[in-house]
């Protein structure tokens, strides 16, 4: 889909082909979707607050969520959360290989391992054997900062060259365990280590990469960030799931991640906004009427392109590929236009609530069954 939503844009790089595991009922790698991921924010132990977090990620279009596991209090209420749980669950363990060791038993559909902080080959082993008997993939997270230290040592810095050598050692061991249900991240908070570590380990291997630039920031320069280096690399065709690392509500990670793949052409459905950056011509208060219509549509399933614009030069003419649109004019007057074409003019105020109702009605003729 191009700029305008029904053209012909330029072409993406040819997808990775990489090897296909499986979250819970989510595949991964090969020729699946592009998956979203966010983490919640609650404490894993309090499992009501964490499973309301996961509902409301799930809604807003997450396919897999991850829970930190940083103690046995956080281990004990996973039965609990897995049981009631929309999406697959990944548990995010750092230093005691026990917490793997619970999460695996209760039922979590994956694991992420920091290979820097795990600690002695003989505890990983331990997690290995138990994520294959359950079939359960691990995913091997290397974090620049968090790098071993004679990698470090050896490279005088943390480098993409050392965060790829990071993940190899833990694949090849992996490997030497028979297990090969394996996907891998590699991040940095800087975006130039995270996507060159990125575009060289793709050229080594063929298992799956989740993508992310850890600890981005607030909501605006996370998001900048993000998809400066994620859209390079999802461009390059690199990348099978993606996590949009944010300082703000985890929902804005996956409203933002599903933004991201919808603007490149990788993930269709759901409410797709285009809205004009205003003028002098504008006789209303644009910026609030377009974040409340992009807020009230967050949800949609079905695939639906809405336009909200400024005056009648920008709509419908620049908003006519949508398949829905508002015009304000002047004099308290606007219109409301379907695939380029004016169908009301209506009074200004009733715009807003002519054109939700409106897309809440294409997106669900259009929604899966």
């Amino acid at each position: 889909m191009g700029a305008y939503g029904k053209g012909e844009g330029a072409a993406l790089g040819e997808r990775r082909k990489t090897r296909q595991i499986r979250v819970g009922n989510v595949p991964i790698g090969g020729d699946a979707p592009i998956a979203v991921q966010s983490m919640t924010t609650t404490q894993t132990a309090d499992a009501a607050a964490t499973l309301a977090q996961i509902r409301a990620l799930a809604e807003a279009g997450a396919d897999v969520v991850r829970l930190a596991v940083p103690d046995q209090d956080a281990a004990a209420a996973l039965p609990e959360i897995v049981k009631a749980t929309p999406v697959p669950l990944v548990a995010d363990i750092h230093f005691d290989y026990r917490l793997a060791l619970a999460a695996l038993k209760a039922g979590m559909h994956g694991i992420r391992l920091n290979p820097g902080n795990i600690g002695a080959r003989e505890r990983v082993r331990e997690v290995v054997k138990a994520a294959r008997e359950r079939m359960v993939p691990v995913r091997i997270g290397v974090n620049a900062g968090s790098l071993e230290k004679d990698i470090v040592e050896k490279h005088g810095w943390p480098t993409a060259a050392g965060m790829v050598e990071s993940a190899e050692r833990h694949i090849r061991f992996l490997e030497d365990e028979g297990y090969r249900e394996i996907k891998v991240s590699l991040k940095a908070h800087d975006v130039a280590m995270t996507v060159q570590a990125n575009r060289l380990f793709s050229r080594q291997f063929d298992y799956p990469l989740h993508l992310g630039v850890t600890e981005a920031g607030t909501l605006l320069a996370g998001t900048v960030k993000s998809a400066a280096g994620l859209g390079i690399l999802l461009g390059e065709g690199i990348g099978d799931t993606i996590r949009i690392s944010l300082t703000a509500d985890p929902v804005e990670e996956v409203r933002v991640a599903r933004m991201l793949l919808t603007s490149l052409g990788l993930k269709f459905g759901g409410a797709t906004l285009t809205s004009c950056p205003t003028c002098g011509r504008c006789s209303v208060d644009m910026i609030p009427v377009a974040e409340r219509v992009e807020r009230r549509l967050a949800t949609l399933k079905g695939e639906v392109q809405v336009a909200v614009m400024g005056c009648e030069v920008n709509g419908p003419g620049e908003a006519a590929a949508a398949d829905v649109g508002i015009a304000y004019g002047h004099n308290g007057v606007g219109l409301l236009f379907r695939d380029g074409k004016i169908v009301k003019r209506m009074k200004a105020e009733e715009l807003e609530e002519a054109l939700v109702a409106e897309a809440i009605q294409i997106s669900g003729q259009r929604a899966p069954k």
